[in-house]
């Protein structure tokens, strides 16, 4: 605990600022150390469960806002109705007659606060406020032109050969273009925070992944220095990007100051859905072709808006040119409301692209998936991942009578190669995908906790399964319509499918990551798998009941 003492007398102790006395006290090594060889590892590779799992399962976890403090007040605050609307007045009369409440008007932040929450909900609700509105110029079904129209010139990622040179030499063409929708993060925890200030210093317990931009935010809201800030962040309940940005802190760091006294800012679900940072909606258009021997000869690959991630080709194209626009995060006015990082940014977008566009062209081919797959890889590491799961799958990919379909998707997430396969069932009449197996195999160089690794694929084929089914955000201009998990639907225990995991050890190489790379193939695999199934391609995520009765209806 930051002292050094005496063991059979701990009262005789020093602590290490006296030690040090105030100095800065560093020396520099002359040679890098070297690192221990894997062999020489005895913990890597040895499963360990997790340690907070007792605390998590029981309810002991603390969160942010299970935070209490003495003379603590609750804060709720007024909300426009829509992005980019300006307020006009606020009549707070009202609210001000409910006992015990402090209200704050500062500029834009109008706030109720009061010793119990639900006192301060009472408030709120009694402001008379009225904002400007403005123009709602797209919603979901113009959002993909708006973007192509917005979009600046693409900038290179990678590219190798000449693309014109790849044409004259295919023999079959393919050309598609595919897109996804903004996705919420929707985590379990709400964005949270407690804010106390004492004298020039100030603690802030917050629902964070960013906690040093936090502090540094906060400092600046306070005008303190970032010394005088401490950021704690208890247990945070899911992020998937969506918790670096850290408005909620901002905001009860400026109430602390205004009211004087430790203020929690916890949002409601609304206000979770209104100020998320979604996954941007994204298009990938490809234009690519094979030659008459079945290989790919040109790749054509045109980002817009999802970011550059998962893109460049792990496959064997001599010919190819991938180019990103805009970034996930895109520009402004682009996107109407926040975008920004998103469980696997990027690739979640560009795998489902690829590897569907991969099955065109297989099937331009006459060639089954796996086949043509494993015809056009000379990388062993992506060879081998591949083939362990066809072993595992155990099927075949000919066609299947009855709904029933199979399907593939291989990535390369930043170094973590992943082949996944999918088997699904259609319903026709109801417009239903049920994910009825998932085999993935994942080689993620030296596996430190094999347990852990399994448990981070299982939930990222859980979570995928609701980008590709369900997961779409419903808005007008900068109104956000999904305010709750009432239109907004996650994945259910029901939908799970049977999960089977291998992973594969590769000590050679350092660990790199397995948080992320399973959810970005289940766009792909799933999509490939009910094209199999009915014969339909979707090139638009999620694939909802509404649209795959549709699909099937032109189909007739």
């Amino acid at each position: 605990d930051g002292t050094v003492f005496k063991k059979n007398d701990p009262e005789k102790k020093v602590s290490y600022a006296q030690l040090t006395k105030g100095k800065r006290i560093e020396r520099h090594l002359k040679e890098k150390p070297p690192i221990k060889h894997y062999s020489k590892h005895t913990i890597s590779g040895k499963s360990t469960n997790r340690k907070d799992a007792l605390e998590k399962v029981t309810g002991e976890a603390k969160f942010a806002g299970d935070i209490r403090l003495p003379g603590m007040l609750y804060a709720r605050l007024l909300r426009p109705a829509a992005h980019g609307a300006k307020l006009k007045r606020a009549d707070t009369s009202a609210a001000r007659k409910v006992k015990g409440v402090q209200i704050i008007e500062d500029g834009e932040l109008i706030a109720v606060l009061h010793e119990y929450p639900d006192e301060a909900e009472k408030a709120l609700g009694m402001i008379k406020a009225q904002f400007d509105h403005p123009e709602k110029k797209v919603n979901n079904q113009t959002i993909f032109q708006h973007l192509l129209n917005a979009a600046p010139p693409g900038e290179v990622v990678v590219q190798a050969g000449n693309l014109e040179e790849g044409k004259k030499q295919a023999a079959k063409t393919c050309e598609a273009k595919y897109f996804n929708h903004y996705v919420a993060h929707a985590t379990l925890e709400p964005h949270t925070a407690v804010v106390k200030i004492e004298g020039n210093k100030a603690t802030a317990w917050a629902s964070t992944q960013t906690p040093f931009r936090a502090r540094d935010e906060v400092a600046e809201a306070l005008g303190l220095s970032s010394e005088n800030v401490r950021v704690i962040t208890p247990f945070v309940g899911a992020g998937f990007g969506g918790k670096t940005r850290n408005q909620q802190v901002v905001e009860a760091a400026r109430l602390a100051k205004l009211t004087g006294k430790p203020v929690q800012v916890a949002w409601s679900r609304q206000e979770e859905f209104f100020y998320d940072t979604f996954r941007p909606a994204a298009i990938i258009d490809i234009k690519s072709g094979i030659n008459s021997s079945n290989e790919i000869v040109f790749w054509d690959y045109n980002i817009y808006y999802a970011g550059s991630r998962s893109s460049e080709p792990f496959y064997n194209i001599p010919h190819y040119r991938v180019l990103s626009t805009g970034g996930w995060r895109g520009g402004s006015g682009t996107h109407p409301f926040g975008t920004g990082a998103w469980r696997g940014p990027g690739s979640n977008t560009n795998v489902y692209a690829i590897e569907s566009h991969i099955d065109m062209m297989a099937e331009k081919a006459g060639m089954d998936p796996l086949t043509f797959r494993l015809k056009n890889l000379k990388n062993k590491r992506m060879e081998k991942v591949l083939k362990n799961a066809a072993d595992m799958f155990g099927r075949s990919f000919s066609k299947l009578p009855g709904g029933k379909g199979y399907g593939i998707a291989c990535t390369n997430y930043r170094g973590t190669y992943l082949a996944t396969m999918a088997e699904v069932k259609v319903d026709a009449k109801k417009g239903e995908i049920r994910v009825e197996r998932v085999v993935c195999v994942q080689d993620t160089g030296e596996l430190i906790n094999p347990v852990g690794a399994q448990i981070q694929i299982e939930g990222c084929i859980a979570m995928g399964l609701g980008y590709v089914l369900t997961e779409e955000v419903r808005f007008e201009g900068g109104d956000i319509l999904n305010k709750n998990f009432d239109t907004y639907e996650l994945p259910r225990f029901s939908w799970l499918p049977e999960i089977e995991v291998r992973l594969i050890d590769n000590p050679e190489i350092p660990p790199q990551g397995c948080g992320e790379p399973a959810i970005t193939s289940m766009g792909g695999v799933i999509a490939n798998a009910v094209y199999d199934a009915i014969g339909v391609r979707f090139f638009e995520l999620p694939m909802t009941p509404e649209r795959v009765k549709a699909a099937l209806k032109s189909k007739l």
